[in-house]
């Protein structure tokens, strides 16, 4: 048998009644790798044949690429273990004969030149990480073993339609152009049928080809780059997958297919498939690492946009929260206090979900910051907001947002934007705060009004998203506005962290882990009466 590995080519005798074959260091044909058993396969004489039998190893024997239990062994086999291609046996006698699946017209010879020679592109490939430098080698292995003067990879898209990729010439040359020179009906039939085409001699078919023969190409080879996942032990039949073609031609007619047998292509561009795949899963893999690194760095920074979730202030305090359902969300809460001594503070909610989302709720939670101070009433605020958003508009984007001040002697102006009403908890009574206007970002001169009310030392203001009263149980049930009433209607003085948490807590109870679709973002707020 002649071995082909990473030390080179070595040739074993098999020169006893029985060869064993595994990752046992005992045995005769030492074969370290993980996938293949400790004992594997052995190769038994019987007369003058060879019988190779597999030792119920867990992922196989083949002979050909094909999975054998027992077979006799002729001249130019190839025998593969497991789903390695890193180490090539190929059984070899004196006399040549026919391999049991090589393509007539081939000499032995030529056969373990070719097979030398992929399996030194797979070697190659086995540690390639970019998709086009392992679409380039497997380009440039092929030309190599085919002597054609032109290659060309074409993969499919998530539409299922064949995109061109690369293109390159003998020695080398990458070939100019986005895409496919010549007609692409050989390529899309291979793709469509899995079955490879091999023309000799384009001028001697009647039609469908006379656009490439136009151009001087006279022979073409076509395969697929078919992926076909690891069977499982009961070697029950996987369908293999069709991910792209490989495509070769030249100039000159092909009298012979003796310099590249078909079953030597395909069975190259089969392992060049599983390559390919690797490498695209790779980048798919490294780009989603990318994003989500990114997405982390954004939701920190979104963190250290909003301010401390409490606050305790001369006449007031306040807990606020913000729970997003993906990384970053478009909810967002501010407050401040004012030179004068009054005390503001905002939360919002940005329609959509995602980077696109975020990115806005900073805009307005910017605008706001900036607007807050100069403004004589929240409703002038709000007004001024929604006009800095019209200035740039962003399609099927809006924000809804419950702007509210509190001056010392308990008088708290507010103005609502489309926000979901909040409520103002008092001793006797729960009161919808719903003065305002429509959303912000849609509507060119929209007019907003404020309201002005009396709070009363240990009264509440309540304001939440509609995250909370859309948020759903693992029956599809909402939470609901009166759920939100319930859970606080007896918390008149209460701190507001701890309103905070037993409105979370009821939220918690009543989802039971079912995953939501909308951020989760309240703000509570306690006027503890005025300061002398």
């Amino acid at each position: 048998m002649r071995v082909i590995d990473s030390h080179g080519t070595r040739v074993v005798a098999l020169n006893k009644p029985l060869l064993t074959i595994g990752r046992r260091p005992t045995s005769d044909l030492h074969i370290s790798r993980p996938d293949v058993s400790k004992e594997h396969a052995e190769i038994a004489r019987d007369g003058e044949q060879y019988i190779l039998r597999d030792r119920g190893s867990r992922y196989g024997t083949f002979v050909n690429d094909q999975r054998i239990t027992e077979q006799t062994l002729v001249s130019g086999d190839r025998i593969r273990l497991a789903g390695g291609d890193d180490v090539a046996i190929v059984f070899e006698t004196d006399e040549p004969s026919s391999p049991s699946c090589l393509s007539e017209g081939t000499t032995e010879g030529s056969d373990l030149r070719q097979i030398a020679a992929i399996l030194n592109g797979l070697r190659a490939l086995g540690s390639g990480r970019v998709l086009g430098d392992v679409l380039t080698l497997v380009v440039d292995s092929a030309l190599d073993v085919t002597k054609a003067e032109r290659g060309f990879i074409m993969l499919a898209n998530e539409r299922g339609e064949l995109e061109f990729k690369i293109g390159r010439g003998q020695g080398g040359l990458t070939l100019s152009g986005p895409s496919f020179a010549t007609s692409t009906r050989i390529p899309r039939e291979v793709f469509m049928t899995d079955r490879g085409q091999f023309v000799s001699d384009l001028e001697l078919l009647k039609s469908g080809h006379h656009d490439t023969a136009a151009v001087g190409i006279r022979y073409v080879m076509c395969v697929p780059l078919r992926v076909v996942p690891m069977a499982a032990e009961s070697a029950q039949a996987v369908q293999p997958r069709v991910i792209g073609v490989l495509y070769l031609d030249g100039r000159e007619r092909r009298t012979s297919r003796s310099s590249s047998t078909p079953a030597s292509l395909e069975a190259f561009a089969t392992q060049a498939a599983i390559a390919i795949e690797s490498a695209r899963l790779y980048a798919e893999a490294t780009e989603k690492a990318r994003i989500d690194r990114d997405l982390r760095v954004a939701a920190d920074i979104q963190r250290s946009l909003l301010p401390e979730p409490t606050y305790s202030g001369a006449n007031c305090d306040l807990a606020a929260v913000s729970i997003p359902c993906r990384t970053i969300g478009g909810d967002f809460y501010d407050y401040l206090a004012l030179a004068n001594g009054d005390f503001a503070f905002t939360l919002g909610d940005v329609a959509g979900k995602g980077p696109a989302a975020a990115l806005l709720a900073a805009a307005v939670q910017s605008h706001f910051v900036a607007q807050v101070a100069v403004c004589n009433d929240p409703a002038q605020t709000i007004a001024r907001i929604n006009t800095a958003l019209l200035r740039r508009p962003i399609e099927a984007r809006f924000a809804t947002m419950f702007h509210g001040v509190l001056a010392r002697d308990g008088r708290f102006s507010y103005c609502n934007a489309g926000q979901e009403p909040p409520l103002l908890v008092g001793r006797q009574e729960l009161t919808s705060l719903q003065a305002g206007g429509p959303v912000l970002g849609l509507l060119t001169g929209a007019e907003y009004a404020f309201e002005t009310v009396q709070l009363k030392p240990n009264d509440l203001v309540v304001v939440f998203s509609d995250g909370v009263t859309e948020a759903i149980n693992t029956a599809g049930e909402e939470f609901g506005r009166e759920r939100v009433v319930e859970a606080i209607a007896t918390c008149h003085g209460t701190k507001p962290e701890t309103v905070m948490e037993t409105v979370l807590d009821a939220l918690r109870e009543f989802s039971q882990g079912a995953p939501q679709s909308d951020d989760v973002s309240a703000l509570i707020l306690r006027y503890r009466g005025q300061t002398v």
